[in-house]
């Protein structure tokens, strides 16, 4: 039964998808580059 609510758990998540009612909540911040952990700063400032 667990299985069967699971699936019905993961289709309905597909079908939001393609009908695209998701949406990313990253931001550019979460792809930066770092270096050591600490993240890279732009020389234009």
């Amino acid at each position: 039964m667990e299985f069967l609510l699971f699936l019905l758990f993961l289709v309905l998540l597909v079908a939001a998808s393609a009908a695209g009612l998701t949406a990313d909540s990253h931001d550019s911040a979460d792809w930066k580059p770092t270096d050591d952990g600490r993240r890279w700063r732009s020389r234009t400032n």
